[in-house]
């Protein structure tokens, strides 16, 4: 299909395009003012979130418009299953990137030459190429989208140097509209894009952060992987998901004992072979059941909608960081988890990164400042949501009183507790140790330990061994982790991580400060979760188990036939209303959501088939 011109009547251009190609009867939020401002040849800046409709707001705009549609592409590796996903819509999608052969690129070039394209992807190194330049000046073009624009910005969580050289379009192609999108931008990145794409003038849509389909919890961490077993089997039994850690020997540590208990999961980091990455992640996007333990190389630009998990095992730089990663949970709208676990070892690690960095002092104080807004949403008391969408600047009403009914903050309201004395007492121990140490040995310290340590350093003759026993050892590890959060004592990293009291805990130690703290909860490990309640969590009743089984099969056969991923045939969420409408004919297939003419024509009848075979 090539791209549709421009009309009078641009509304109904984009409302026929969205309902005939992509099966949606009608524009969610802002996407149709954000659509009819690129189709009037606006230049836009989206922000977004993931799963929010990002790319409907660009793909149309390029439709209505004469020409072909150049998206900046951050990801070679996620290319072809974006045009593969446009393919089967009919659209002509094409990419050009290092993967293809020399003849590969002349074919395309000259398709793009006589206007047979609707899509062009390119990765952003590639704006530099004189040749690349050249094409782009002998075609026309509709739109240029910039997808992950946050990748411009220097303060931002995903900085590629690469994209700077996208400053260059407006410079080269003055006339051609401008659509920047992201799904995380603090107002610092959000201005820095504005600033560096030369976006003065364009228009602004911000939609709301919430997800209200993603459920928030974060808990203590203490076996971490016995914790995230339970969380999957007792959760999300046979589902996709994904695993963050900090490091690599981290991520194939989990993987391994994941596989180990029976489950699918497979390593991904920078360290593997270029190879293995490529086909771990296609098999994460192919195959049903896959779980990806990764850091954070692996994620963005993913575009699976079937997500139902996101893990985090240790502790996310930044809420910006957060936010992206658990996003890719439940983009079709369907109900998903996001879990993180963290300790005090978290906080010493990134901290440590932190203080090694090479960066300049402006750089360590904003993300130092960023780390603080993470630290904060996990200890909050009040609705992780609302935590969430405040740092975002956006308002909620009935504020921190607000409910969400989503978070674990919300289901079980947190109990706090006065520590007082017992924060006295940590903050004299780490004193009277001569602030030499971490909190490990300072624990055992309180609780009276007779370890080897203690004795080599006669800790046993402290007037403060042992006055701890009232309480356990996991108590205390929260309440250093709690004293260092909120700023009464801080982590000496050239001293291997000792804890050391800052002027903030006098009023403290002389007892003139109450210290309420967040009482830890302890995770009751669940049996597994069968198959059948799984299934009914995607509120599917126990009698239609069955067809749902077979139009997950119709979908995995059209789509390994067509080798694509089963969600570019239909995303879960199609199935689902599928199963509402129960079409036994093609004017009752196009009432369902997601399917479109070109679908209906190539897939129609095959779905159609499993409803009549269900009547008899």
């Amino acid at each position: 299909m090539s791209s549709m011109p421009l009309n009078s009547t641009s509304n109904n251009a984009a409302l026929e395009i969205l309902q005939q190609i992509f099966g949606y009867d009608a524009f969610r939020d802002q996407q149709q003012s954000i659509i009819d401002s690129a189709i009037a040849g606006e230049d836009v800046l989206v922000l977004m979130p993931t799963g929010g409709g990002k790319s409907l707001c660009f793909q149309i705009p390029a439709l209505a418009r004469a020409g072909v549609g150049v998206v900046i592409s951050p990801l070679i590796a996620l290319m072809q299953d974006q045009v593969d996903a446009l393919a089967q819509l009919g659209l002509n999608a094409r990419f050009l990137n290092s993967t293809l052969s020399f003849q590969q690129v002349l074919e395309i070039e000259q398709e793009l030459q006589q206007g047979l394209v609707d899509f062009l992807y390119i990765a952003p190194e590639r704006l530099t190429q004189q040749r690349t330049f050249d094409l782009l000046k002998g075609i026309q073009i509709s739109i240029f989208a910039i997808d992950e624009a946050h990748c411009v910005s220097q303060w931002g969580h995903d900085f590629r140097k690469d994209y700077l050289s996208v400053t260059l379009l407006h410079e080269h192609f003055p006339t051609v509209p401008r659509i920047a999108l992201t799904a995380t931008a603090d107002s610092r990145t959000k201005q820095e894009i504005i600033a560096r794409l030369q976006l003065q003038q364009a228009k602004q849509f911000v939609s709301s952060f919430d997800r209200p389909n993603i459920q928030y919890t974060i808990t203590q961490k203490s076996s971490p992987k016995k914790q995230l077993l339970n969380f999957i089997q007792s959760k999300h039994a046979n589902d996709s998901g994904i695993v963050y850690c900090l490091s690599r020997k981290r991520v194939e540590e989990f993987a391994q004992y994941l596989n180990d208990q029976g489950l699918n999961a497979l390593p991904y980091h920078a360290g593997l072979p270029a190879q293995m990455r490529q086909t771990h992640q296609s098999r994460f996007l192919r195959e049903e059941g896959i779980i990806m333990v990764a850091t954070i190389a692996f994620g963005m630009g993913i575009d699976k909608p079937d997500v139902r998990f996101v893990c985090h095992i240790d502790l996310p730089k930044s809420i910006e960081s957060y936010y992206q990663e658990t996003g890719r949970a439940g983009r079709d709208g369907l109900p998903s988890n996001a879990w993180l676990i963290y300790g005090l070892q978290d906080v010493v690690f990134l901290q440590q990164m932190l203080a090694q960095s090479e960066g300049q002092e402006s750089f360590k104080r904003a993300e130092q400042n960023k780390l603080n807004a993470m630290l904060a949403l996990c200890e909050s008391v009040d609705c992780r949501r609302i935590n969430i969408l405040n740092y975002f600047d956006e308002a909620v009403e009935g504020g921190s009183a607000h409910n969400c009914k989503n978070c674990d903050n919300c289901l079980v309201p947190v109990k706090t507790w006065d520590a007082s004395v017992a924060a006295q007492k940590a903050l004299s121990t780490v004193y009277r140790s001569e602030q030499r140490f971490g909190a490990t040995h300072l624990i055992d310290i309180l609780m009276g330990s007779n370890n080897q340590k203690i004795k080599q350093f006669h800790h046993d003759k402290l007037s403060t061994y042992g006055i701890g026993s009232d309480l356990n050892s996991g108590t205390w590890k929260s309440v250093f982790r709690q004293l260092v959060i909120k700023g009464f004592l801080r982590v000496d990293h050239e001293q291997y991580g000792a804890l050391k009291l800052t002027d903030s805990c006098r009023p403290v130690l002389k007892g003139q400060q109450t210290i309420m703290l967040r009482q830890d909860s302890i995770e009751k490990v669940k049996g597994k979760t069968s198959s059948k309640k799984a299934m009914q969590l995607k509120n599917i009743d126990p009698e239609d188990l069955k067809l749902w089984a077979k139009l997950k099969q119709t979908r995995k056969r059209i789509a390994d036939e067509l080798n694509v991923p089963a969600f570019v045939v239909f995303s879960d969420a199609t199935l689902l209303d599928m199963m509402d409408v129960h079409p036994t004919s093609h004017a009752e297939m196009l009432k369902v959501s997601g399917v479109g003419e070109n679908k209906l024509e190539r897939f129609g009848d095959v779905f159609i088939e499993v409803f009549l075979d269900d009547l008899e």
